[in-house]
């Protein structure tokens, strides 16, 4: 039977005698404590404690580690946990991740020292992955829960968890089933154990009954709070993905450097071109270069006004913006070949402020190397001393100024200083171009170019090229040479079946990075049964992971059978299923990707080189970083900086960016936001009188938590 708790309303430090917590400075009421925005993780080199690290470090949130595998490491004890700076006490770490409730040995020095800290300072500590125990404030799953896969369970954030760090969920938190043959997620599901004050964030059913058990919850004990998560996981699962963010703020309070949010932009290259199409006897493309000696009769696909009414109606249904990626040359071709007529485009100039435009150069030519295109694969031409023969920069230059020059005389909102090559060419393309073409640089900064598309599958790593700074795409796998889903899958059986069933082969002769289908994909249904769900899994899975790198499809995907819209619809109606208003897709141009990612490696490199230190007294955030770098930070909302409200509204919380300048930023919270030391004593308040010690019961072993191996 449940114990009925009795509080009543207590000074801090009534509160502090009352419960035996050690008298440190945070709970004495004098001197405001120091409290470092930066978080101790703890590792047993599993996947849990790595995927909370990897969270951390994608939002440029700073963290110590410390492998336990590691003789070297360092001993976790008082002087490593706290000290005092200026006279006033300083808790070094604002909260503790550890892979379990307790990874130490029985009697452990450490695990009493990270106790006494988390008590004194009020401190949080994350359980990344434990076993359901009353140790942990939970029951063992052999007394009415579960222990076992959880692949394909719809779980859902309780009321509890939506009015808290978990908020910005809709409340499915569905767990990925991908293989029928691979375990994937193993869970213990069990509800508190008697007389511990533990409230569920994120449950689940417990098979066979008719009970909610517990994934993720909070359990407060000894002036201790505990997030306890009983389910395994790793950086890259979906359910963790939707959670990583609440258990972040769980362990912050809200109140930590770094930002979070969900990002995508979509491109659509090829824009007033054709595109080639895949010939499903040949098993090339009649007019590319992988069909030799011009085999095969080309049969273009090409956009029309239908499909631009279709493309304005969709994006005013999704709230979002397709970012469209042209080549002038293509109208002008259309019309000297139609007396001067060409309906696609006069419809979608005439809706241009609908959509944003880059310039994809005027005739989509390579401009790497000189191509020699009389052999498959295409090799670079060499010149008489055996050079390479490069695409001159008055070409380049031609390419780029030709069709800006169009766009602007068509009336499109142009950046001028974005840029898509053809093929991303002129930059390196391995194997047959391992260098970027010496020209492109120079044309780049006679256009002033400032950003330049690459492609993420081959060069990821966002990098200078001459005045330019790239923004690296990620390929969708709806392919350029398909207007039909007949096409598209017929194409996808050529690449990923082996030699034995029809295919290419090319997936057996590359292991490493491609995969064979079992058989092939019925050429009816195998792109509504099979690409779309992983196409949308695979771009979903980027924008859960804050990755605001856009994806690029064709215009021939909107066009005949409009190929690309079932994956869009998965990533986008996926999304909004999945989040609160609050939490809205960002939807952001070529230039201004950029700028977000050249910030965040600007913040890492100034975070792993230690150049970062930020702290919370009371209700006053202080920041130094080097000057011209750019802090970024996660408050609650109302939070000001200089006087100016902070950020800008996302999640609950208010987050962003300051100013490059300064190297000291100072940050007001709300009166609203706790301080450690109010947490404390709201953690003391809700105390309850320790369950008493459980038995093991019959059949259980006290270890660590089970792992699939997947």
């Amino acid at each position: 039977m449940k114990r009925t708790i009795r509080t009543t309303v207590l000074s801090v430090g009534a509160l502090i005698a009352a419960l035996g917590l050690p008298a440190g400075p945070a709970q004495a009421g004098t001197t405001a404590p120091r409290v470092d925005l930066r978080v101790l993780l703890v590792s047993d080199g599993g996947p849990a404690t790595d995927a909370i690290a990897a969270e951390l470090d994608t939002a440029g949130t700073p963290f110590t580690k410390v492998d336990l595998t590691r003789a070297d490491r360092p001993t976790i004890d008082a002087g490593f946990l706290s000290d005092t700076v200026d006279g006033r006490p300083r808790a070094k770490y604002q909260a503790v991740v550890l892979p379990n409730d307790n990874p130490f040995a029985a009697g452990s020095a450490e695990m009493a020292a990270l106790t006494a800290y988390e008590q004194t300072y009020a401190i949080p500590q994350v359980d990344a992955y434990t076993y359901a125990r009353p140790e942990a404030g939970l029951q063992y799953p052999v007394y009415g829960g579960y222990s076992g896969s959880i692949d394909g369970v719809q779980a859902q954030v309780t009321a509890a968890g939506r009015a808290g760090a978990f908020g910005y969920l809709d409340g499915a938190v569905p767990f990925e089933d991908n293989s029928p043959t691979v375990g994937e997620s193993y869970a213990y599901l069990s509800t508190p154990a008697a007389g511990a004050d533990f409230t569920p964030y994120v449950q689940a059913p417990i098979p066979g009954t008719s009970q909610q058990g517990s994934l993720v919850g909070e359990y407060r004990h000894d002036g201790r709070r505990e997030l306890v998560v009983t389910f395994v996981y790793n950086q890259y699962q979906q359910q963790f993905r939707l959670l990583a963010r609440g258990i972040v703020e769980w362990m912050t309070g809200g109140v930590h450097l770094g930002a979070s949010r969900n990002y995508f932009a979509v491109h659509v290259d090829d824009v007033f071109a054709a595109d080639d199409r895949w010939d499903t006897q040949l098993n090339c493309t009649p007019g590319d270069v992988d069909c030799v000696n011009g085999a095969g009769t080309p049969s273009p696909i090409r956009m029309t006004p239908a499909d631009v009414d279709h493309a304005t109606a969709w994006q005013s249904a999704h709230h979002f913006t397709l970012d469209l990626v042209y080549n002038g040359a293509g109208s002008v071709d259309q019309r000297a070949d139609n007396d001067g007529v060409d309906q696609f485009a006069d419809r979608v100039i005439a809706d241009r402020n609908q959509f944003r435009w880059v310039n994809h150069t005027y005739t989509h030519a390579f401009l790497g190397c000189e191509q020699n295109t009389t052999v498959v694969p295409w090799t670079c031409q060499t010149g008489v001393g055996g050079g390479t023969k490069w695409v001159s920069r008055t070409a380049i230059d031609d390419e780029i100024a030709t069709n800006r020059a169009w766009g602007q005389a068509a009336g499109l909102p142009l950046q001028n200083d974005e840029l898509v090559t053809g093929e991303h060419s002129g930059l390196k393309i391995l194997p047959q171009q391992p260098a970027d073409n010496p020209n492109l640089a120079p044309a780049l900064a006679d256009n002033g170019i400032g950003w330049l598309a690459s492609d993420n599958s081959r060069d990821p790593q966002q990098r200078r090229v001459g005045p330019a700074t790239t923004v690296s795409r990620y390929p969708m796998n709806v392919f350029y040479n398909a207007g039909r889903t007949t096409e598209q899958v017929d194409e996808y059986n050529w690449l990923y079946t082996s030699r034995a069933q029809g295919g290419s082969g090319i997936c057996e002769d590359n292991p490493a990075t491609s995969t064979c289908l079992p058989a092939p994909l019925n050429t009816s249904t195998g792109y509504g049964d099979y690409i779309v769900p992983l196409e949308t899994r695979i771009a979903l899975g980027h924008v859960l992971s804050g990755d605001p790198k856009p994806h690029f499809i064709h215009q021939s995907n909107l066009a005949e059978d409009r190929i690309a819209y079932p994956v869009l619809d998965g990533v986008l109606d996926g999304y909004d299923a999945l989040f609160a208003d609050d939490t809205p897709l960002v939807n952001l141009r070529m230039k201004d990707i950029g700028g977000e990612l050249q910030r965040r490696a600007a913040w890492k490199s100034a975070v792993d080189a230690g150049q970062v230190t930020a702290y919370r007294i009371g209700d006053t955030v202080t920041v130094q970083a080097p000057d011209g770098v750019a802090a970024t930070a996660t408050l609650p909302t109302g939070t000001t900086l200089g006087g100016t409200a902070f950020g800008s509204a996302y999640a609950g919380a208010s987050s962003g960016w300051t100013a490059a300048s300064g190297t000291t930023r100072t940050f007001t919270l709300p009166s609203s936001a706790l301080s450690p030391a109010a947490r404390a004593a709201r953690t003391a308040q809700r105390a309850t009188t320790p369950a008493p010690d459980a038995k093991v019961p019959a059949g259980v072993t006290e270890q660590v938590p089970y792992v699939p191996d997947n």
